[in-house]
């Protein structure tokens, strides 16, 4: 039996834990999946620099509308993945040499499991080994999740870690799930040439985001694609290539390929946690406190396996921080704030959000208004011709300050951050409304004179 000073699972945000200020340890590292995990190999960077060529190609397509005689010819598929995977691959690859190459560092490629306290069984193609270790890091992500209906089929079927390196665009794609991965990969293949139809159990897409955002979304996407709302997948029948999709309301749909987008689930029972008492919430996610700290001594956990923030990269790498931090001065530990945790969809249109929608505000009883600006009403909105655009923000009424905000249309990942600032430091809408000056003419604008129509309210109010 092999024993270490530290193991990290995971080698995803997990390995953004270790870096040179560990070299007086014996570090090793377990990771199943390449390095970098999903968001460099199957999310979040690969599905961006996808939507980004998606992107490229609608600016052609709707450049008529400013006086530009252009026509897109085609996205070249298969470059376009040689270009994205063959960069990410290359990224991966070098990560896990780095480690390799690190002489305190030991990397075990395979999977691995709970024994016993700080005991693990790590299997790989050499065999398998019991490891033990004064103290463990648990970062080893989440997967798809897939519905009985489909897997039961015995049908191939993709989700969001395999769609993207299809060698081919279907002609016909459906999506099963409505949320942000569906909303993304279905804008990335429907540009490039597939017809798309959406199945979805919710009324509107992207349901969870500020009601504002979502019916705007969906009236949009409706011109688009195929949307089969408020409905669910109850089997699938056929053959590759050749698939039917059998919907609750006993619509047939037919398609070349389906992609399942309906959520993720964390990988924390694959790793047998109850044998080393660490507990875990109802939805499966390994419970830590605010020092990201799990219930058994000397394990802490982070990402999407863990409840300890959103699923979203920008927070584990802030937790990744936060563990190393109290790894490595355990006397003065830190804590894992998410007070104002932005995220964005890279869809079309765009979405950028923090902090509450209406819906909540309205749910917890909060006394607030709203403050609202659309891209149409300012100049830079004329410039791009954009007529569905908007920023909203909600204001508490007794504090002044932004307890939510979303932006929908063009750069809303970016003109969020403002926003985000104001949440963080509890600036109120007033002060960041009035106290810096807003570059005229951009798409700043909306952001200021959302503000000022929300301080306007209060105001008459």
């Amino acid at each position: 039996m092999t024993h270490h000073d530290l193991v990290v699972i995971g080698a995803g945000s997990g390995n953004a834990v270790i870096d040179d200020r560990f070299a007086h340890l014996d570090v090793a590292m377990i990771a199943q999946g390449p390095f970098g995990g999903t968001c460099l190999n199957a999310g979040c960077i690969p599905s961006k620099m996808l939507a980004a060529t998606a992107d490229a190609a609608n600016t052609v397509k709707n450049s008529g509308r400013l006086n530009v005689r252009a026509q897109l010819k085609e996205i070249d598929w298969p470059r376009m993945q040689r270009r994205v995977f063959g960069r990410l691959d290359a990224q991966a690859e070098g990560g896990e040499q780095g480690r390799r190459d690190t002489p305190w560092m030991t990397v075990y490629r395979g999977c691995a499991h709970f024994t016993g306290d700080r005991e693990l069984q790590v299997t790989t193609d050499a065999g398998s080994e019991h490891i033990t270790a004064d103290r463990i890091v648990v970062a080893a992500g989440s997967r798809p999740v897939v519905p009985p209906a489909i897997t039961d089929s015995g049908l191939p079927y993709e989700t969001s870690d395999t769609v993207m390196r299809l060698d081919k665009v279907p002609a016909r794609l459906i999506v099963v799930g409505g949320g942000y991965i569906a909303a993304e990969l279905a804008h990335v293949f429907h540009t490039a040439g597939a017809e798309i139809t959406v199945v979805e159990q919710e009324e509107r897409l992207l349901s969870p985001q500020d009601e504002s955002v979502s019916r705007a979304f969906t009236d949009s996407a409706c011109d688009r694609w195929d949307l089969r709302l408020g409905r669910r997948a109850t089997a699938v029948h056929g053959a590759p290539g050749d698939l039917t999709v059998n919907l609750d309301d006993g619509a047939r749909l037919r398609a070349d390929s389906l992609l399942v987008a309906v959520g993720r689930r964390s990988n924390a029972d694959t790793l047998h946690v109850d044998k080393t008492g660490i507990a875990c919430d109802e939805h499966g996610l390994i419970t830590v406190d605010a020092q990201l700290r799990t219930s058994a001594p000397g394990v802490w956990a982070l990402g999407d396996i863990s409840d300890g923030g959103p699923a979203l990269k920008h927070v584990a790498n802030r937790q990744a921080q936060v563990v190393a931090h109290n790894l490595l001065h355990p006397d003065h530990p830190q804590e894992m704030s998410c007070t104002a945790v932005p995220s964005a969809v890279f869809t079309d249109p765009q979405i950028g959000q923090v902090g509450l929608t209406e819906q909540e505000a309205r749910e917890r009883g909060i006394d607030f208004v709203v403050g609202r600006r659309d891209y149409r009403d300012i100049a830079y909105g004329w410039a791009l011709e954009n007529t569905q655009g908007f920023c909203k923000v909600l204001v508490e009424r007794g504090t002044g300050s932004v307890i939510g905000a979303h932006v929908l249309g063009p750069q809303a990942a970016t003109l969020i951050q403002p926003l985000v600032l104001a949440m963080t430091w509890n600036v109120p809408a007033r002060d960041v409304a009035g106290g810096p000056l807003w570059p005229h003419p951009a798409l700043t604008e909306a952001v200021e004179n959302a503000l000022r129509d929300a301080v306007d309210a209060l105001e008459a109010s």
